[in-house]
């Protein structure tokens, strides 16, 4: 087991053992805890009382954070010709569809988001060995194949995210930067919590969500309490 370093050290001490904080002291705290030179993503992991394996308790969405990630999201728009002027003006930075389909090929994926429509998703079909387990294939569900191409982009743009529950019922997201005012990671914490909350599954029994922990890139976690949200 790697060794603790100073900082860490000081962080972790920050952090109570066994407590639950509430979700607003957690968010206040996230920043006290953060030590790295740079501006630490902060990211939300919840563990969820469902079983993935099943169809009818798989848990997927998608969430605006009101005050977006704080990431430059790079958004591939593949789209025809007639297209290409309104996902060049809402933002995205890269608009085509061939030549992009042919570099997607080649082992280019230098994306975070692919957005196109219904008439091309023939052609992504062959490219889901790639970008599917790297999480770039579109899908109508999260509004990333639409005919409103100009929508989705600008949304994404401004801090629209997709989720989906891990094989082990946990779901991760990044709902920003140690940056953020603590009110701000509190707001989009609890925009995804509350999203999650509207998601529960019929079929799931028992205790829905059972855990919450809120970590940053080189922070401790700290456990929250999900009885408080």
């Amino acid at each position: 087991m790697a060794k603790l370093t100073k900082k860490q050290k000081e962080a972790a001490s920050k952090i109570e053992k066994n407590k639950l904080y509430s979700l607003k002291d957690a968010a206040a705290l996230i920043k006290e805890v953060a030590s790295a030179k740079f501006d630490e993503s902060v990211d939300i992991a919840v563990k969820l009382g469902v079983d993935p394996r099943k169809a009818n308790q798989m848990v997927r969405g998608v969430v605006t954070l009101p005050h977006g990630t704080g990431k430059d999201v790079k958004v591939l728009a593949l789209v025809t010709p007639d297209k290409e002027a309104e996902a060049t003006a809402a933002g995205a930075d890269y608009v085509g569809l061939d030549d992009y389909l042919q570099k997607i090929k080649d082992g280019w994926t230098d994306v975070d988001v692919i957005i196109t429509m219904p008439a091309v998703m023939g052609k992504l079909g062959p490219l889901g060995r790639i970008l599917g387990p790297r999480g770039l294939m579109p899908n109508p569900k999260t509004g990333t194949v639409t005919m409103d191409v100009a929508k989705a982009v600008a949304e994404v743009k401004a801090g629209k995210i997709d989720f989906k529950v891990d094989k082990t019922g946990i779901v991760h997201a990044g709902i920003g930067k140690v940056s953020f005012g603590a009110e701000q990671i509190y707001d989009n914490a609890h925009e995804i919590i509350q999203t999650l909350i509207k998601l529960k599954p019929t079929a799931a029994k028992g205790t829905y969500i059972k855990g919450i922990h809120l970590t940053s890139t080189m922070s401790p976690a700290i456990a929250l309490d999900p009885k408080a949200v």
